[in-house]
């Protein structure tokens, strides 16, 4: 079939894409900014065409041919978001007729209890909806609550909000039952509703396995994520205003976006219904919880995890980021990174870069070190006493005094996983790369993921020592690298 995607730079339509290119299905994505999809992977497998929801004229040529039509676009975050997405709603309806479209295809949210006043969030999504339905066009409704998986605005609220506050004075609304789903449950249900017979038109309720609270939620996830338990004390007082500036204040998620989010969790988000599992009967059932949590913080190594996090590619496979995905996604990530030029082969750089460790040392600083090493042992950790298996040589998988060799790329990359006892995940990545036949560049990155306030506060009273120990490492590696036969010599 040829799909259009609305909304591919987006969270949801930008995992969506591929999945439709995987399924055999051509696919035309419109944008704005074409030039903001330049860099996804997929990006050369599709039509990518410039339009916009507002300009009807616009439109014409991104509908031409096309067969099954998706709306996952929204304005979240913009004062006039209602309005702005009624309209665009209307255009696309409109352009979708007129084309001859098969069928549209709309991501909402869930509808809020009889009597219960709509937040403006929600009854924005309930407009849009009306609206497609209306158009004339075959149309597919799906009505899904949290979404879990990395980059979805309402999944970062509630792993900030655990992750950086042990106890929680919160308002009452944690108490409200939530049908969380995962990100990938979402996409399967998509890619599956564009296949619906063309005599159903309507909403349907989506969700995952579980019912819970939002404090079970909260508490589930930082079990999950291998975090201290939660004390979570509910408080009439706090109204959905204050609760929104409550969460802008403690996590990044902007307060354009939280405001209409928070709003929204005042109702219960439960399905009411699964009538579109009749028409899908080859669909897996969705995954529960805590495993949608697992896959979103990137512990399960899974090739086709689409819930992925932050910039750190280069450390998980599973979480590996998409260019569209916001800034303030993917969790808390503190960054060291290094870059210096070495007037010698990489070969010769590389050699140095792989004798680290054990008894030729870190290259730097050597008292930090081994303090830092009898401060681990005294916490039950490993220290630096395991050292290395071959004074010259590594491969993947062995330990190298507190670290596991956790990729290796002869002449290249050694990327270290750390064993030692810290409140979080840290990492620690060396690379080779030539400048001509003469020269290199040597690159050093090492990443730390907090756990909990202690992993913020570990990376604090660490950070003072950084410039000193990983700037005089990089250093000492350069000039090893350039003086062949030696080891580098850390200062005295």
């Amino acid at each position: 079939m040829r799909c259009l995607v609305t909304g591919a730079t987006g969270y949801i339509g930008g995992r969506l894409t591929p999945r439709l290119l995987e399924a055999g299905h051509e696919v035309r994505c419109l944008s704005r900014s074409p030039d903001r999809l330049r860099d996804m992977p997929w990006a050369r497998e599709s039509e990518i065409v410039r339009g916009d929801l507002a300009d009807p004229a616009s439109l014409v040529p991104a509908f031409d041919g096309i067969e099954v039509a998706y709306f996952l676009m929204h304005s979240l975050g913009r004062g006039d978001f209602e309005a702005l997405d009624r309209q665009a709603a209307r255009n696309f309806a409109a352009a979708a007729r007129a084309a001859g479209v098969h069928r549209i295809v709309y991501l909402g949210g869930p509808e809020p209890p009889p009597g219960d006043r709509p937040s403006p969030h929600l009854r924005s999504r309930s407009e849009v909806a009306r609206i497609l339905l209306g158009s004339g066009v075959p149309t597919a409704v799906l009505r899904a609550p949290v979404i879990i998986g990395s980059g979805s605005a309402s999944f970062e609220m509630l792993r900030y909000l655990t992750e950086r506050l042990p106890v929680m004075v919160t308002p009452r609304w944690v108490t409200n039952r939530i049908q969380p789903i995962a990100v990938r449950d979402v996409l399967r249900y998509l890619l599956a509703a564009a296949t619906l017979p063309p005599e159903v038109s309507r909403a349907f309720d989506i969700g995952g396995a579980d019912v819970l609270t939002y404090a079970e939620m909260m508490r589930r996830y930082a079990r999950v994520a291998g975090l201290r338990p939660r004390h979570i004390v509910p408080l009439r007082p706090l109204s959905p205003w204050l609760s929104a500036h409550w969460v802008g204040l403690i996590t990044p998620v902007p307060n354009a976006i939280a405001r209409p989010l928070v709003a929204s969790l005042v109702h219960e988000a439960v399905a009411h219904e699964h009538d579109l599992d009749a028409y899908l009967p080859d669909q897996a059932p969705p995954i529960g919880f805590d495993e949608a949590v697992r896959l979103a913080l990137g512990r399960v190594r899974d090739a086709n995890v689409e819930t992925r996090w932050s910039t750190a590619a280069a450390w998980d496979a599973a979480a590996e980021p998409l260019p569209s995905d916001p800034d303030w996604s993917g969790g808390s990530m503190y960054v060291d990174e290094r870059c210096r030029e070495v007037s010698a082969p990489a070969a010769d750089l590389w050699r140095v870069i792989e004798g680290v460790g054990g008894d030729n040392g870190w290259y730097s600083f050597p008292l930090a070190w081994a303090v830092r090493g009898w401060l681990d042992r005294l916490v039950g950790g490993v220290g630096l006493r395991r050292g290395r298996r071959d004074r010259h040589h590594l491969r993947i998988g062995e330990a190298l005094d507190w670290w596991r060799v956790e990729e290796l790329v002869p002449g290249k990359l050694l990327r270290l996983r750390a064993e030692m006892r810290v409140p979080g995940r840290a990492w620690l990545e060396m690379s080779a790369e030539p400048d001509g036949d003469r020269a290199s560049v040597y690159r050093q990155r090492a990443v730390f993921l907090p756990r909990g306030l202690a992993g913020h506060a570990y990376w604090a009273s660490v950070l003072p020592f950084h410039g000193i120990v990983f700037n005089g490492m990089a250093r000492n590696i350069a000039r090893g690298a350039e003086t062949p036969g030696s080891r580098p010599r850390p200062p005295a």
